[in-house]
């Protein structure tokens, strides 16, 4: 029985896909193992959003020729789709699988082979020839699971390689999706993150859109034996007031919004071509906070954007600092090959680039501090999970406030009704004593 390895760079969609892919192996009677634990196939799954996608990716196929230099190595995700030569090139890879290929790994390496040196196997199709959608959900954690609705882009951001990497916009339908989450409730998993490349724009089969976002949540609220549904990330021009007010009055949907703002410039979101200004953010924002006070509303902004001015990125700050919301997800705008943003002027420095994100980044942490502060001695339900810190356990509220409590074994995996009181020295909330919960 060979042993096998897993790595995963990057975001929610792609631990998704690993662990789909991981239980293929494990369903052909491969063992899984730990990086460290000697395995004979290393599979490292690689993202493509930063400028580090390489530095990251030689790291750890370095690392894995340490544990086991006879190892097999294969590359897969959207950094192989978008450069797969240059990853061949790399000591020590002996395969490397684009979009397409990624779900076939035991079927195209047949045994997994090593190659002599310097003739790593690459599998990589054209973009325009990655159709299908491969459903997935990751089972790393037994308190919640990332379930994939939906995969590739057909918004044309300037700065973005995602359609170049993941292709077009394409969907599973409201039925597999539902069959999907009705088969990890039956693992019990308290809490499903609904993840994708723009999940608000699921529908789309074969390239005709047949079904809706809003539907998909209104029937996955009807699931049996999942506790929570929480949405993972979905576009302002997306997030409707039918999804805003059926969340706000739903069985599992919990109140938490990751909402893409990128800048709080309109010349900017021009320069960016994304399909909103600020005025459209402002009013999801606010229609938000009308139907769900308590909401938890988290933003991704890219500082040093192309064209981005001191003036401009001030615009945004101001922008960011009057908006309700609750913490940022800073991003320093990089170099992507291929993309519009290579062709606009003026260039931002590095070093600018470096002062505005830090700017935004003690922003975000005044933001967070201040929702929690908001929520201090309300009543809350937490979802613990099984991570102990020094004699603490940790849990999630369902507007997204991060707990502790004394550890209790009782407590892994339940939802408990508990009071916040306080936050401690390391910013999380503090709660009443596991014995003292409300219910």
């Amino acid at each position: 029985m060979k042993k096998v390895a897993f790595y995963t760079l990057g975001c929610k969609l792609n631990f998704s896909e690993t662990s789909t892919i991981s239980r293929s192996f494990e369903e052909k009677g491969y063992q899984r193992v730990e990086f460290n634990q000697d395995p004979d196939i290393f599979i490292i799954n690689t993202c493509s959003v930063t400028e580090n996608a390489d530095k990251k990716c030689r790291k750890i196929v370095r690392e894995a020729q340490r544990i086991n230099p006879d190892g097999y190595v294969a590359i897969i995700g959207c950094y192989a789709q978008l450069k797969p030569q240059e990853i061949a090139g790399i000591d020590g890879v002996d395969a490397v699988l684009g979009a397409a290929e990624k779900f076939r790994l035991t079927e195209l390496l047949d045994g997994f082979v090593k190659e002599p040196s310097g003739n790593a196997r690459v599998y990589n199709s054209s973009i325009e020839e990655v159709l299908d959608y491969h459903a997935s959900y990751s089972l790393n954690d037994r308190t919640r699971t990332f379930l994939k609705v939906q995969d590739g882009c057909d918004y044309p951001c300037s700065y973005c390689t995602i359609p170049l990497a993941r292709g077009s916009s394409r969907s599973d339908t409201i039925g597999n999706v539902i069959k999907a989450a009705q088969d990890i409730a039956a693992r019990d998993v308290r809490e499903i993150v609904l993840t994708g490349v723009n999940i608000g724009d699921f529908g789309i089969q074969n390239g005709i859109r047949n079904e809706r976002f809003a539907d998909l949540v209104k029937a996955l609220d009807e699931v049996e034996g999942i506790d929570r549904f929480r949405i993972s990330s979905i576009e302002p021009n997306l997030l409707t007031d039918e999804i805003l007010e059926f969340v706000t009055d739903s069985k599992r949907f919990v109140p938490h919004f990751h909402v893409p703002l990128q800048s709080g410039s309109n010349k900017v979101l021009g320069l960016m071509k994304r399909r909103y200004r600020r005025e459209l953010y402002k009013d999801r924002v606010e229609k938000i906070k009308a139907l769900m006070p308590d909401a938890c509303i988290g933003v991704d902004v890219i500082v040093g954007h192309p064209g981005e001015t001191q003036e401009l990125f001030l615009e945004t700050y101001a922008f960011l600092q009057e908006l309700p919301v609750s913490y940022l997800h800073v991003f320093t705008y990089s170099e992507r090959a291929n993309t519009n943003a290579l062709e606009i002027k003026p260039v931002v420095p590095a070093s600018q680039r470096a002062e505005r994100s830090k700017m935004l980044h003690i922003l975000s942490e005044k933001k967070k501090r201040a929702f929690y502060e908001s929520q201090l001695g309300r009543v809350s339900r937490v979802l613990f999970e099984e991570e102990i810190e020094d004699g603490y356990m940790q849990g999630w509220t369902e507007n997204y406030v991060r707990v502790m409590a004394k550890y209790d074994p009782l407590l892994i995996n339940e939802i408990k009704t508990v009071q916040l009181s306080s936050i401690a020295e390391n910013g999380l909330v503090e709660v009443t004593e596991p014995e003292m919960v409300l219910g």
